[in-house]
């Protein structure tokens, strides 16, 4: 299971990514409301990733 939301999460991170670069790239209100937004989200999304990720190579016996 812990894979699979690795997985999942890491994937979201991207999407919220991609669509913070496009909300960059835009000019307007979008950009205005949005873009600190989508940047810390993406900033959440990345630390439970890489907790979740950490949590994976503990649990998982590499001997």
């Amino acid at each position: 299971m812990l894979p699979y939301l690795v997985g999942i999460f890491a994937a979201t991170t991207a999407l919220v990514l991609f669509t913070g670069l496009y909300a960059m790239s835009a000019e307007g209100t979008f950009n205005e409301k949005y873009s600190n937004v989508l940047m810390r989200w993406r900033v959440g999304l990345q630390g439970v990733t890489l907790a979740l990720l950490a949590l994976f190579f503990l649990l998982t016996d590499s001997t």
